[in-house]
């Protein structure tokens, strides 16, 4: 029998595309079941991956005595509430980013997972920098960039469509607090430069209202169009701009700003340049360093003993959820607010 049995509960895009697949290449690693959102589209996936069961419910997977570990896909109000029922069952978790709609939902998550110590708890890490991340960490420690002033985000969207239905990142019954990408960045942005303190930020709903799945009107809340400016504890200051609206921006890129130098990374390059320079050059990143999306491998070996979590830990991703909701107040009292 296999050691690591896994019952699926949501299987979106990433899940389908990524975790099923790359866990069924795992030895002694077997995917027993899986429940989506419909029967006809829970017995789809099972057919497709050759998955021998499917749940009419999420809680028949984690009750399921076949499995010993869940693999969450839902949308984010589900994430909790899977969460805590596996790890109440005795069960491994890995679940979808972004960890809950808000920072209490995650910090139960954390407390659960801290009472089952013999259970791996892991959160999907942002991989939007992986294949960075190690370079430019480096080259932080080297001094490339000395004192650390500034950090500028900037992810570009397309232009507006508010003819289009509501998408769920668009519904906070859904999503929470969760803004566009905002997380996932933040996440990243965190690797190098450490966490926030406060945060003020502006935000702007273009289309307030769009048809639901049941074809009526129903109010937007997530904004189409997010500034956020914050203090990093190291002492720089952060700006990142979230936005679906603001077509033929160059590209998504994030800049980091030092007394010595700066670097611009973009979706799949790394430039830099130093004081006396001109312009910023590419900076190669080699074999070694260059990180590669793994997170299935390492939910596997975490639980097998063989390596810690790292990427992301409970406790990072509450972190994060505690960030999403200091940008949620600041949006609705218009003041600095603490992370």
């Amino acid at each position: 029998m296999s050691d690591v049995r896994v019952g699926v509960v949501g299987a979106g895009a990433n899940t389908t595309a990524r975790h099923i697949p790359l866990l069924q290449g795992i030895d002694d690693v077997e995917i027993v079941g899986v429940v989506n959102r419909s029967e006809s589209s829970s017995s789809t996936v099972a057919k497709r991956f050759g998955i021998p069961k499917t749940y009419g419910h999420w809680e028949q997977a984690v009750a399921d005595r076949d499995t010993n570990t869940i693999v969450i896909g839902t949308w984010p109000y589900l994430h909790c509430p899977v969460t805590l029922a596996a790890l109440a069952a005795g069960k491994h978790v890995l679940t979808e980013a972004r960890m809950a709609m808000n920072a209490n939902e995650a910090g139960r998550m954390l407390a659960a997972s801290l009472a089952k110590l013999g259970l791996v708890a892991q959160v999907v890490p942002s991989p939007i920098t992986l294949f960075a991340d190690a370079t430019i960490q480096r080259l932080i420690t080297e001094g490339f960039l000395g004192q650390l002033l500034a950090v500028e985000s900037r992810i570009r969207g397309g232009f507006i469509d508010s003819e289009s239905p509501m998408h769920w990142r668009q519904n906070a019954e859904l999503s929470g607090n969760n803004i566009l990408a905002m997380g996932i960045y933040y996440e990243a942005i965190v690797r190098w430069a450490g966490r926030v303190t406060n945060v003020m930020a502006r935000a702007k709903t273009f289309t307030v209202q769009r048809l639901n799945e049941s074809g009526e009107p129903q109010s937007v809340g997530v904004p189409e169009h997010l500034d956020v400016v914050a203090d990093l504890k190291c002492g720089a200051q952060l700006h990142m701009q979230q936005s679906a609206v603001t077509a033929l921006l160059q590209d998504d890129a994030i800049y980091l700003f030092g007394s010595e130098g700066t670097l611009r990374l973009t979706s799949d390059r790394l430039f830099g340049g130093r004081k006396g320079d001109e312009q910023l050059t590419e900076i190669p990143i080699t074999a070694e360093e260059r990180g590669e999306w793994q997170v299935e491998e390492d939910f596997v070996a975490s639980i097998r003993g063989e390596r810690e979590v790292t990427h992301t830990t409970f406790a990072d991703g509450v972190h994060y959820m505690e960030f999403t909701d200091a940008v949620a107040r600041s949006i609705r009292s218009g003041r600095l607010e603490a992370v």
